[in-house]
């Protein structure tokens, strides 16, 4: 577990052309040409699969002559939420017009050293990532990446068995440097603080047989508890703007804090002056606690970095890309001076794609936070989150996607991240038919969420609108209908599903509490997975199964009143609970069991009590307020869907504005007790150019466009969008009672105008 070894070649470079470094491997690996950072890689896929990278190092290299191409390969070798538990390897070559130049395997020209120098035996970074970062260095530590001279020991290593190589397929991720913005404080440290009780995090008390890991007595270092025994002892606010020249001199026992401005995904670098044998701890997060303190393990993470540094000169830059707007240098022991540190963010290359503006800033504002929060969270597969876990959850993604139509024009991504749920011959650890809540991932404990899969039909149909890629929908066809037959034994005598297995989840509300039995708003998503499959392979039988489990929902479970949540059985039969939520109304009218025609006095309830403004105490109190995921996103679309586009504009300014305000990004929940950037929140932007803008439809297998505008208050906006073969562009804006507006459209598309603002149109050139 957690091995990292060095690959290295040197070569001569032909004078001109292309030279083609072609990769994959197993866990992670970065790359450095002529000690230049160059990439890392790979992107994740399914067991057995391994995606192969294509980079053209050209820009790297000096023509005829002696370079060097050094690669460092992590096998952390755990079953996690974020990568696989498969045996760590590389496999490269280097290649020119004139032929391969370089090579790994038996008789390969890449040479292998152990780089001891990142510490195997320290605790995990949290329950659902691999390890921490606990580096000892010395001066000349990576000669092995930068100097084609250097000398080093050959390991020799096992050749691995041949595994199924596939493209990318997706971009390489962007990697811009960033600078600190300023400095917010600095202080000093006081160490040796007892503690009574320590805080042991979930990842360092649960390594066993199911939860692979290195166990507590034998780790060469405890960073979380070496850091519960640190205290901040004096604080100065200082606030003071920071330059990328600018560095920190920190003597024993002192710290300070620097401000990235907006929160950010990727790796922590900087150059180091070490005058005497130093510990350097780096932590992190995104958010400053009411302190104005870093709080290291706010998401029951350890969000730090150890440097055990001899004198010398050094170049740092983490292995692992982590999420923050804050970065904290603590130096418990020694001298030295952190020179110019920065941020190489790691982020999706495309998401600058669309524009957004209008004549509220505070809507812009909310467009680029959630655009920040999709191009985070979209790198080589669709994330929930950058920093706890990085893992690729269904139904999160069926809001990514969307988000990633909306500002790349792309759906290059999805495909990769649908596919890899299609490539595998089964699930480990899974029943037959079950899908993996989040992948790639190994769950050893075999949990999944049986919602979250049908999710996962639902998204496909989206994608073949979006694409009209018949192919991964034929793909994916034994696989849905494998999904199908799991749930069968889970039928009712009123073709319900009822007393579904493991973690029956709903959103991070009262709702998950209601699950038992009869649980209603998994049967309105069921009824929407029968649906979308039947449109998908034209089958009228999962169609009219469909239809018959929205109509039954809706007969049992609406109580004249509300949608009840649950139903539980006994010796007598099946009750309905008096449980309701909030979010299980959204269900209804986002699946169609309700519509505000068949259910007009429930649509006024929600559309004029509920929201932002409601307070849960005082009104319907027995209806238990919605998460942001996904009662609130749910509750945005089902007022979208229904044309009432001020309120949709209201209400994501106060629910999602002050989570921009503070971090730029867009949170996992109410508070920032979770994550402060996640993919989901993405789609607020799609929400905005969809609902705002007026780009109401974009069918691109049709060419054709809707354009909606609505009875909004803003007096102008305007914004692109990229599809197949072009740009979409609409600008509109309000002029002497009459609405202007302005379209340019890729050749052969067609459009559609709805005019609901209650102002006359007029088109302009």
């Amino acid at each position: 577990m957690n091995l990292t070894v060095g690959f290295r070649t040197v070569f001569l470079s032909p004078e001109s052309g292309p030279v083609i470094l072609s990769l994959t491997g197993s866990s992670l690996y970065r790359i450095f040409v002529n000690g230049q950072f160059a990439g890392q890689g790979p992107a994740r896929t399914a067991h057995g699969h391994y995606r192969v990278d294509s980079l053209d190092i050209a820009e790297f290299l000096v023509p005829s002559a002696v370079n060097l191409v050094a690669i460092e390969v992590a096998g952390y070798n755990v079953n996690s939420y974020y990568l696989l538990d498969q045996p760590a390897f590389l496999q490269a070559e280097i290649s020119s017009i004139d032929g391969i130049i370089a090579a790994t395997g038996a008789m390969g020209e890449f040479k292998a050293l152990l780089v001891p120098q990142r510490i195997r035996q320290v605790e995990r970074f949290s329950f659902q990532r691999t390890f921490t970062e606990y580096w000892r260095l010395s001066p000349g530590w990576n000669n092995w990446q930068t100097s084609a001279s250097a000398e080093f020991k050959h390991e020799d290593l096992a050749v691995q068995p041949a595994g199924k190589l596939i493209p990318r397929q997706i971009a390489y991720p962007e990697y811009q440097i960033i600078f600190p913005d300023q400095i917010t404080s600095s202080g000093i440290l006081r160490q040796g603080k007892k503690v009574k009780t320590p805080w042991i995090s979930r990842a360092l008390g649960s390594v066993g047989p199911d939860f692979k890991g290195f166990q507590r007595d034998s780790l060469d270092l405890t960073t979380s508890i070496l850091l519960q025994e640190v205290e901040t002892a004096n604080r100065v606010r200082l606030h003071s703007q920071w330059s990328s020249n600018d560095s920190l001199v920190l003597e024993e026992n002192q710290w300070s804090i620097l401000d990235l401005k907006t929160n950010l995904t990727g790796m922590i670098g900087c150059s180091l002056e070490v005058k005497l044998p130093s510990r350097l701890v780096i932590t992190f997060d995104e958010i400053l606690d009411s302190k104005g303190d870093v709080d290291w393990k706010r998401l029951g993470c350890t969000n730090a970095i150890t440097l055990d540094l001899a004198p010398g000169f050094y170049s740092f830059e983490s292995f692992e890309p982590y999420t923050l707007r804050y970065l904290k240098f603590n130096l418990l022991s020694g001298s030295c001076r952190v020179i110019a540190p920065y941020f190489r963010e790691l982020a999706n290359p495309h998401a600058a794609k669309a524009a957004f503006k209008a004549s509220d800033p505070r809507l812009m504002q909310l467009f680029e936070a959630g655009r920040q929060s999709f191009r985070q969270n979209a790198v080589d597969i669709y994330m929930d989150c950058p920093s706890r876990e990085r893992a690729g959850w269904l139904c999160d993604s069926y809001f990514i996607a969307k988000a990633d139509a909306y500002l790349t024009g792309e759906s290059v991504l999805e495909h990769s991240f649908l596919e890899n749920f299609i490539m595998p011959d089964s699930f480990t650890y899974l029943p037959r038919g079950m899908l993996p809540m989040c992948y790639p991932a190994d769950h050893n404990s075999g949990v999944f969420i049986p919602n979250w899969a049908l999710w996962f039909i639902l998204e496909l149909e989206e994608y073949y609108h979006r694409t009209g890629d018949k192919e991964l929908v034929e793909a994916a066809r034994e696989r849905v209908m494998q999904l199908f037959e799991y749930f069968a034994p889970f039928l009712n005598d009123d073709g319900l599903l009822e007393g579904l297995d493991s973690w029956v989840f709903i959103e991070w509300s009262k709702a998950n509490d209601f699950v038992q039995d009869v649980n209603y708003p998994s049967n309105m998503l069921y009824a929407g997975a029968l649906h979308a499959a039947g449109h998908l392979y034209g089958d009228s039988l999962l169609n009219a199964r469909g239809k018959t489990v929205r109509r039954t929902v809706e007969q049992l479970s609406f109580d004249g009143e509300f949608f009840v949540d649950n139903a539980v059985r006994d010796e007598t039969g099946l009750h309905n609970t008096a449980n309701r939520t909030e979010v299980c109304q959204y269900f209804a009218f986002f699946f169609g069991v309700a519509t505000p025609a068949s259910h007009p006095d429930l649509w006024s309830r929600l559309t004029a009590s509920f929201g932002p403004a409601r307070d849960p105490k005082l009104s319907f109190p027995d209806v238990h307020p919605a998460a942001p995921f996904i009662g609130k996103l749910l509750r945005l679309e089902v007022l979208s869907r229904y044309g009432l586009a001020e309120q949709v504009m209201s209400e994501a300014l106060d629910y999602f504005l002050p989570m921009a305000e503070r971090t730029g990004t867009l949170w996992e929940r109410d508070g920032a007790t979770a994550s402060c950037n996640h993919g989901f929140t993405g789609y607020l932007s799609a929400i905005l150019l969809r609902n705002l803008l007026g780009l109401a439809v974009v069918n691109p297998t049709a060419r054709e466009l809707t354009i909606r505008f609505g009875d909004l208050s803003l007096e102008w906006c305007s914004g692109t969008r990229h599809v197949p073969g072009g740009i979409i562009e609409l600008n509109w804006r309000k002029v002497d009672g009459k609405l202007h507006y302005q379209l340019d459209l890729p050749d052969s598309w067609t459009v559609r105008v709805n005019n609901f603002s209650g102002m006359e149109l007029v088109k302009t050139n």
